[in-house]
């Protein structure tokens, strides 16, 4: 008899144990009663009736890097079903782009269960379903790029491909927040001609700077010895106006000076009353005299055409100077 209360007491503590369940926070549990989806536990501490009442296991795939740098792949069920981002990163694949050249591609995926009823019902295996698809939408987005595209438009794939997973996964109760590509891979010869096109493209651009900077130096060349004419030219140009100005000047202080003398001299001859013409005739004619005997090694003889005039003239000179 007391065998079986001892066989009753385990039992009950055994269905009480079962009852009773303890979800972790951001974790959800997913409660069938006899077969058919009951109600959805959240975190904290919940009761269900034992026996009727069974938790459904998801599927939980994990990809994991190994030592040799390959990509794990770990497989696990469990009857909680993580609520938080999750990361999925799937192993590189081949893909072949517009223009036939094939490269490796590593991708991450940032996706979050929001409905874990159709996570559970709607889908078979969540994860690999998940994975399938971005395979196939990373093929035929790269499909419609050529490499040189592909190369650098990770931004445009990353964004095209989280836009085409999200609609897909919604009817999974999964948000897919982002894509990420981690790496772009091409073949060996493929990468050794982009090197070298890299470098003749450098080589380019290295002889157009030079190109442009003995350009630009010959322009400034030629417009600083422009200027430098211009400036002699401006230079010249006012140096003559000066000069001219300056002969112009002395010309007129010059024919002042002679008017004010001839004045002076008219008013003398006023006094002796001798004919001014003559006068200054005479003076002229003196100087005259006096500019072709002082050059050098003058031999030259030159009586006048009416000397006697000339020489009253002189005495004139002399009178009126003895007079005054």
């Amino acid at each position: 008899m007391f065998y079986v209360f001892g066989v009753i007491v385990v039992f009950v503590v055994v269905l009480i144990a079962k009852g009773v369940r303890i979800v972790p926070q951001a974790k959800v549990m997913v409660v069938e009663r006899l077969g058919k989806y009951h109600q959805t536990l959240n975190s904290g501490l919940n009761i269900i009736i034992p026996i009727l009442d069974k938790p459904r296991p998801i599927a939980i795939r994990e990809n994991r890097k190994g030592m040799n740098g390959r990509t794990i792949v770990l497989s696990r069920m469990s009857s909680e079903i993580d609520l938080r981002e999750s990361v999925h990163d799937f192993p590189r694949q081949n893909v072949i782009t517009r223009d036939n050249v094939v490269i490796e591609i590593d991708a991450i995926i940032y996706y979050q269960i929001v409905d874990p009823v159709k996570a559970l019902y709607e889908i078979v295996n969540l994860n690999d379903a998940i994975e399938k698809l971005a395979k196939t939408t990373l093929r035929n987005i790269i499909g419609d790029m050529d490499l040189d595209h592909t190369l650098s438009s990770r931004d445009e794939i990353n964004s095209h491909m989280t836009k085409i997973l999200d609609e897909a996964t919604d009817k999974w109760g999964v948000k897919v927040n982002r894509v990420e590509i981690q790496d772009i891979n091409p073949p060996q010869d493929i990468k050794d001609a982009m090197e070298k096109q890299m470098r003749a493209e450098r080589t380019r651009r290295a002889a157009i700077l030079t190109a442009e900077g003995e350009k630009q130096a010959q322009i400034l060349e030629s417009e600083g010895e422009r200027q430098k004419r211009i400036n002699e030219a401006d230079g010249f140009k006012e140096s003559q106006v000066l000069r001219a100005k300056g002969e112009a000047e002395a010309k007129i202080q010059l024919a002042e000076a002679e008017s004010e003398a001839i004045t002076l001299i008219a008013k003398a001859i006023e006094q002796t009353e001798m004919d001014p013409a003559r006068y200054l005739i005479a003076l002229k004619y003196m100087e005259t005299l006096n500019a072709i005997s002082s050059g050098k090694d003058s031999k030259i003889i030159y009586m006048p055409y009416e000397a006697t005039g000339v020489i009253s003239s002189i005495g004139s000179l002399k009178d009126m100077f003895q007079g005054n």
